[in-house]
């Protein structure tokens, strides 16, 4: 509830000229509404200290029930709690079945996209899943083989092993250790929050390079030659080029075809909801249909899978301790498209299925499942997007779809391997291609390009150096201008002059609301975003051009040459650090020498608790800070009227001049004989507002401008 004030106001403001020179006591006064504001104490703060926070989270420990325990490391068991077999359980199989057939031919494919056998992308379809349904928090994410990982994984290891040799494959097994415990690692430091500095734009820009380089890799099955590997389109396209003569019919007609079927099955799956099988089914189609052709025709022309293990993998643990090192950037960038990917994904099905999801929980709860699946022989993992969004419309409830999954692939991996070594490379090859065209994001560049060139000319820079400099740069250039735009916007921050707005006691952005006026004498700015060694020096110039590039052709008030009062809201202001304090002192000593006072309005407690341990309050003193900007306008407003109204009576000897105080000295000595400063906290200064008189409605200055 607000409450009225009085402070030292001149009735009739336009009068208050023929008025200065009868004495103080004798001119009229109108009294004004202030809000005294809190001050703390040098002890205060609105935020608990380090000990009472770790207390009141040792405390919370310990009311932690022996199921609460269970439920944080096994969150399996919130969904198994509440868990409604007859309802549920019907549409987790059929979803999980779905999935399952999905997931079987896009392990091998992926596999292949790595540089491994399709039997590596059957054992990371797997343990993972079974993992990750006991760990992870996500009831609808689909976690296996994906395009992008596989593709990051061929990247790297290529350049260090030859693909068709064991340490290629014990590399891959091994960074499948390194990414889960990376994962592990952060999720329980809580350290996801990590990854909020790449931005969607960045994101979007490197996907659909990586779509486009993945689409290249898998143009040698389709055209029936060798093709350079390369993460960089040039060398890739020149390869393709140079080895046109070697061009083969029959896999590129065949893939062709295949890759038709599964783009039409796709489409109709997503435009028809009665059709929506067909998505999860194409997959499987084209396998069948390439295996079939190739068992009755048995095209030379046409290389296939060839001999596939039969049987479960067994434990084995990672080998190839001493390339770890060389891993390392490779894991954390796995570990980066993992959160960014599944973390994402995991959180918007939960959303959609009205469930709460920890993100750091979910990394751990993947981390988790790449360290158990590296000893059962699995490559990297990760959450996939297109069989998630499957699961989902499939209408599963629960982890329970992932265990189906995971006992399809058992199946397959028990009796079904035979039959794969029947598979056409082409086949494939068109299931990568037709999975990671939905990820060439054009739509994107043209929204950014509506909406924020800024983020269209990073979204181009992240694309651009992905194609041509390769994926590790290009993430590499993405994050760190990502990073420089974010320093750019922090170091140069939203500065607004504000303007009252015609009948009210609001004041907003002149820019924004053409229609506020200003004060003459008087400039206000709000400074929206936290001030910091950064941007001090950008703040401190600002504020010195409004000072000397006054706009009075809507200013309202006393004709007054220049700027008397400087008031700074701080309500957007949330932190503020002593580099920030001691600019803020020097351009008050500034100010001080050209007669300019400072007020400051609205700080939050922790802004104000800083100045106040920094002496800042009291240098400038604490009857110059306001709850609102309407108040420090109202105290600001008279002053320049008693200026004004001294500025018109007769003229001074120029002998006196010497002598005379400064607006400093003089306000002081005014509000310290009439108000002592304990009186202008309180507002005991005059009496309070006659409960008839509404303080907002009535306007500081009369109509006329």
């Amino acid at each position: 509830m607000e409450i009225s004030y009085a402070s030292p106001s001149f009735y009739d403001l336009p009068a208050a000229a023929a008025a200065s020179t009868m004495p103080s006591s004798a001119t009229g006064a109108r009294p004004v509404r202030i809000i005294p504001l809190q001050h703390p104490t040098a002890t205060s703060s609105s935020s608990p200290p380090a000990n009472v926070a770790f207390a009141r989270w040792t405390a919370k420990l310990r009311r932690m029930t022996w199921l609460e325990w269970l439920e944080f490391f096994f969150p399996c068991l919130r969904w198994i709690r509440i868990y409604k077999w007859r309802e549920y359980f019907q549409v987790d199989l059929m979803a999980g079945i779905t999935v399952g057939v999905m997931l079987v031919p896009q392990s091998m494919s992926y596999a292949k996209l790595a540089g491994l056998e399709p039997i590596y992308g059957l054992y990371s379809g797997f343990v993972p899943i079974f993992v990750y349904a006991i760990f992870g928090s996500s009831r609808q994410l689909a976690v296996g083989p994906v395009a992008l990982v596989s593709l990051l994984v061929s990247n790297v290891l290529s350049g260090i092993a030859d693909s068709s040799s064991e340490l290629y494959t014990e590399l891959a097994i091994l960074l499948s250790l390194m990414v889960g415990i990376l994962e592990c690692i952060m999720g329980l430091l809580r350290l996801g929050w990590l990854i909020r500095f790449i931005s969607h734009s960045v994101i979007s820009g490197f996907t659909t390079s990586s779509a486009i380089v993945i689409g290249l890799s898998q143009a040698k099955y389709f055209l029936g030659y060798d093709v350079d590997g390369s993460s960089k389109i040039i060398p890739v396209v020149k390869s393709i080029i140079d080895g046109a003569d070697k061009f083969s019919w029959p896999p590129f007609v065949m893939g062709s075809i295949m890759l038709a079927i599964l783009l039409v099955m796709k489409h109709l799956g997503k435009s028809r909801k009665y059709l929506r099988f067909l998505r999860a089914a194409g997959p499987l189609t084209a396998v069948v249909l390439g295996t079939i052709f190739a068992k009755v025709f048995h095209p030379p022309s046409i290389s296939l899978v060839g001999d596939i293990p039969q049987g479960l993998p067994k434990f084995s643990v990672p080998k190839a301790f001493e390339y770890a090192q060389s891993l390392i950037p490779t894991a954390i960038l796995i570990t980066g498209v993992a959160i960014l990917e599944s973390v994402g994904i995991a959180k918007a099905l939960a959303a959609k299925n009205g469930y709460e999801l920890d993100s750091n929980q979910e990394l751990f709860g993947l981390g988790v499942s790449n360290v158990l699946g590296s000893f059962f022989s699995a490559y990297p993992t990760t959450g996939s997007f297109s069989r998630s969004a499957v699961n989902h419309e499939s209408g599963a409830k629960s982890g329970v779809s992932g265990i189906v999954s995971g006992i399809i692939m058992i199946c397959a991996l028990m009796f079904l391997t035979p039959l794969f070594e029947y598979i056409p490379q082409c086949t494939l090859a068109a299931i990568v291609i037709s999975a990671v065209i939905g990820l060439v994001d054009y739509e994107e560049a043209i929204f950014l390009w509506r909406v924020d060139k800024k983020d269209f000319i990073l979204w181009t820079i992240t694309s651009t150096t992905t194609l041509f400099l390769g994926i590790e740069i290009g993430v590499l250039v993405g994050v760190g201008v990502s990073l420089a735009f974010v320093i750019h916007e922090s170091a140069n921050p939203h500065i607004a002059v504000l303007g009252r707005l015609p009948g009210t006691t609001v004041y907003r952005n002149v820019k924004q609301y053409p229609e506020a006026y200003k004060y003459n004498g008087i400039v206000i700015v709000r400074v929206d975003a936290p001030i910091y060694f950064a941007n001090t020096s950008f703040i401190k110039d600002r504020l010195r051009e409004y000072e000397v590039h006054v706009d009075s052709s809507k200013s309202r008030g006393p004709e007054v040459e220049r700027i008397y009062f400087v008031i700074l809201e701080m309500a957007p202001v949330t932190y503020i650090d002593s580099s920030a304090v001691q600019a803020l002192k020097d351009l008050y000593q500034e100010y001080k020498l050209r007669d300019v006072q400072i007020a400051i309005s609205n700080p939050n407690p922790e802004v104000l608790l800083t100045l106040s341990k920094s002496g800042l309050v009291e240098l400038i003193g604490k009857e110059w800070y306001f709850v609102r900007v309407h108040d420090a306008v109202q105290v600001c407003l008279q002053h320049v009227q008693s200026l004004k109204a001294g500025s018109d009576s007769s003229l001074t000897p120029l002998s006196s001049l010497e002598d005379k105080p400064s607006l400093f000295a003089r306000l002081s000595k005014e509000r310290a004989e009439k108000f002592p400063a304990t009186d202008l906290e309180s507002g005991n200064g005059r009496p309070p507002l006659p409960k008839d008189i509404d303080s907002q409605l009535e306007p500081l200055l009369s109509k006329e401008r």
